[in-house]
C-alpha cells in the first residue's frame, strides 16, 4: 500500500481523476488530500496553478517527492485557455494532470502509453474530435493534450476510421436500436470472470423460469418497438454462454424473436456467443443456421491446456478445433474467437503456441483480450494463488499479437480498456476486410440505444442530443440493469419491463404503452 498526500493550491477539485492517475503507477494507492501530515505518506506531490487575473495563459507546476528516495522531481506545464465555461474547465483539468503524469513517469521510470487517458471507451474521444478535426490534427491532440504515445495513436486513429468505414451513418442511428439478450448460464464459472454466468445445474432459480420471462420481454420489447416505429440494426445474444440452454429452447426463443420484433429481414447483424466450445451440438448449429445467425463465436481464450484447467474452462484444446471444424463444416462463415493476454502462469511461450494454433484456423474475426483483475472475480479474490507476467512481458506479449495479427491481415475495428487491466493496456477486437461486429462498434460507442433482454442486461438509453451552453453537443444516457440472478429475475421480470418501457417512452417522446402493468 502506498500513501500519497497531495497539496492543492488555487484550483478546483479533480480528486477523483487524481486518483486514477496515481493508481496507473501504484497498486492501490491510498490518496490523501491536503493537509496530510509528513509521517502518514510515502509520496508527496504539491500541485499548483497559478494565472493571472485577465491573463489567458495559466501555469501548472507539480513537485513530486519521496520520503524513502529523499528525492524531488518538478514539472512545469504551460498552457493558453481557448474555451470558456465547462471548456475552460477541461483544459484546467488536462493539464493538471498532464503535470502529474510527466512528474510520476519521471519519478517512477514508468511510460504510460495511454498518458492521461483512463476511461473505457477512448475511440469515443476521437470520434469527438475527428467532428471539429482532419485526422492529423486529431493525432496531435492525443499526443500533445493527453500524452498518448504514438502507437495508440496509430490504433485509436485507425479503429475510429475503419468503424466510420463499417458503418458510414454510425452517428445517424437513432431511429433504430440494437438489442442484447442474456442468458446466464455456463458449464461452470472462470475464475477471472464477473459476467452473469451461473451454473446451468445449480440452484439459483429454474431454466424453465427464466425463459418464460424472456420470451415475455421479447414481446412485450418488440410490442414496444412497433409501436414506437424504431428498427434494429443488430442482435446479440450474450451471457453467461447462449448455447448452454438446450437446441429446442434456442429455437424457440428464435421463433419469438421472428414473431415479435419488427422488421427482422432489415437486421444488419445476428450475433450468437457461443463461447465454451464443450456447450456445441450439430443441432445447436442446426438451429443458428435456420434462424440466419450471420456471426458466432468460439473462443478458445489459450491453447495451454494447463492454463485452461486452473482457470476454470473445463473443455480441453482439443475440443475446442474440433468444435470450430464442426461449425466450419455445417456452413458457420463467420466466426469470432477470444484470446487473453497475461492469463496465470503464462508468459511468451504460451502466447507463441496460442497464435500457433489459431493460425491453423484462422477465423473471421479475433478479439485480443489483456487480463483484467476485476474486483468481484474468483481471481481477484484469491489474487495470491495466481502468478501473472509483469508489466514488460504483458506489452511484448500484446505487440506480438499485434504484429500476428498484421502478418495474417486482421486489422482492428473496436478497442475498449478496462480498470486493473494489465500494463495498463487494452482490449482490441481485430478482423478480416467486411468481417467486423457491427454489434461491437455501436456498443463500445455508444451511439444508439441498446435495448438490454434477460439477465443481467444492461440497458443504455440514448435522449436526443442538445447543444450545452458553451456550444458542446451533449447527450444524456440513462444506464438500465436488470437483475444479475437467475432467481431475481424470474421473480421481478414484470416489474422490470414496466420500468424499462417508461424510461424509453421519457427518451423517444413517445406514448407507446405496449406492456400490461406487473399487477394484471
Amino acid at each position: 500500500m502506498i500513501t500519497i498526500g497531495i497539496d492543492r493550491i488555487g484550483f478546483d477539485d479533480f480528486s477523483t481523476e487524481i486518483f486514477h492517475i496515481a493508481r496507473l503507477f501504484f497498486e492501490q494507492p491510498e490518496v490523501k488530500w491536503e493537509p496530510p501530515l509528513e509521517d502518514e505518506i510515502d509520496w508527496r506531490a504539491i500541485i499548483e496553478l497559478k494565472q493571472d487575473e485577465g491573463i489567458q495563459e495559466f501555469l501548472v507546476k507539480t513537485c513530486l517527492s519521496s520520503k524513502e528516495q529523499g528525492e524531488v522531481w518538478t514539472y512545469e506545464h504551460k498552457k493558453t485557455l481557448t474555451g470558456e465555461g465547462s471548456a475552460e474547465r477541461m483544459e484546467v483539468k488536462r493539464a493538471i494532470l498532464h503535470s502529474l503524469l510527466q512528474v510520476l513517469q519521471q519519478a517512477t521510470g514508468l511510460e504510460q502509453p495511454w498518458g492521461i487517458l483512463t476511461g473505457v471507451r477512448p475511440t469515443k474521444l476521437i470520434h469527438n474530435m475527428m467532428a471539429e478535426h482532419d485526422i492529423e490534427q486529431c493525432r496531435q491532440i492525443l499526443r500533445e493534450q493527453y500524452l498518448v504515445t504514438d502507437p495508440k495513436v496509430k490504433l485509436l486513429a485507425d479503429v475510429a476510421e475503419r468503424q466510420l468505414k463499417v458503418i458510414p451513418d454510425l452517428f445517424h442511428l437513432d431511429r433504430e436500436v440494437s438489442i442484447y439478450i442474456g442468458i446466464p448460464f455456463c458449464p461452470t464459472k472462470c475464475a477471472y470472470c464477473t459476467f452473469p454466468a451461473y451454473d446451468i445445474r445449480g440452484n439459483n432459480g429454474s431454466v424453465q423460469g427464466f425463459l418464460e420471462g424472456l420470451h415475455y420481454e421479447i414481446r412485450e420489447m418488440g410490442r414496444w418497438m412497433q409501436q414506437a416505429g424504431l428498427g434494429i440494426t443488430t442482435i446479440y445474444w450474450g451471457g453467461g454462454t447462449p448455447t448452454s440452454i438446450e437446441a429446442e429452447e434456442m429455437d424457440a426463443l428464435f421463433q419469438t424473436i421472428q414473431q415479435s420484433f419488427p422488421g427482422m429481414n432489415q437486421v444488419r447483424e445476428l450475433t450468437v456467443e457461443a463461447g465454451r466450445p464443450d456447450t456445441i451440438t450439430p443441432d445447436k448449429i442446426t438451429v443458428m443456421k435456420r434462424w440466419n445467425v450471420d456471426r458466432i463465436s468460439i473462443n478458445p481464450q489459450s491453447f495451454t491446456q494447463a492454463t485452461l484447467d486452473s482457470i476454470g474452462r473445463h473443455h480441453t484444446v482439443k475440443e475446442t478445433i474440433e468444435k470450430f471444424q464442426l461449425a466450419r463444416e455445417m456452413g458457420m462463415n463467420n466466426i469470432n474467437m477470444d484470446l487473453i493476454i497475461g492469463l496465470p502462469n503464462e508468459g511468451i511461450e504460451q502466447l507463441q503456441l496460442t497464435l500457433d494454433e489459431t493460425a491453423k484456423l484462422l477465423p473471421e474475426s479475433l478479439t485480443v483480450h489483456t487480463l483484467s483483475f476485476k474486483r468481484a472475480s474468483k481471481m481477484t479474490k484469491n489474487r495470491s494463488q495466481y502468478e501473472v507476467a509483469e508489466r514488460d512481458e504483458i506489452a511484448e506479449m500484446m505487440n506480438m499479437a499485434s504484429a500476428w495479427m498484421d502478418r495474417y491481415g486482421y486489422q482492428p475495428y473496436y478497442l475498449y480498456r478496462q480498470k486493473n487491466i494489465l500494463g495498463n493496456l487494452e482490449n482490441v477486437g481485430y478482423s478480416l476486410e467486411g468481417r467486423e461486429s457491427l454489434y461491437n462498434i455501436v456498443m463500445m460507442e455508444e451511439r444508439q440505444t441498446i435495448i438490454g433482454l434477460g439477465c443481467g442486461a444492461v440497458s443504455k438509453i440514448l435522449h436526443p442530443a442538445i447543444a450545452g451552453e458553451d456550444g458542446r453537443v451533449q447527450q444524456k444516457i440513462d444506464r438500465f440493469p436488470n437483475p444479475k440472478e437467475p432467481i431475481a429475475y424470474i421473480q421481478n421480470y414484470r416489474e422490470y419491463v414496466d420500468k424499462k418501457i417508461r424510461l424509453l417512452n421519457q427518451a423517444y417522446n413517445t406514448k407507446a404503452e405496449g406492456i400490461r402493468t406487473s399487477g394484471e
